[in-house]
């Protein structure tokens, strides 16, 4: 990648509590997906009752340490956009949706 506007977007986040969560949309500059297996956590969440962020930005994928994951490439994700939404363990986490294992 090489620049912002090449990283994936992401296009959607139903954590409403998060404090980068703006009607559905994640207002952070850039996300970092985490996790363990057979989850793909993001790392950005922080569950504040505080709003924060960029007010006209949406948020990129800025690195995923997730490389089982089909779409990492050198720690960059290669999805066109991504969907992040409760992970497994229900709404006090946030995972990326479209995480995929190879």
């Amino acid at each position: 990648m090489s620049s912002l506007t090449e990283m994936p977007q992401v296009v959607e986040c139903s954590i409403d509590g998060c404090g980068y969560n703006h009607d559905h949309g994640c207002h952070a500059g850039a996300v970092t997906i985490a996790g363990h297996a057979g989850d793909a956590e993001c790392a950005t969440f922080i569950p504040l009752g505080t709003k924060g962020g960029l007010e006209k930005v949406l948020a990129h994928v800025g690195a995923c340490q997730r490389t089982d994951c089909v779409h990492n490439a050198a720690l960059e994700c290669s999805a066109p956009s991504i969907r992040v939404g409760a992970g497994a363990t229900g709404e006090d986490r946030a995972d990326c949706l479209t995480y995929t294992p190879r």
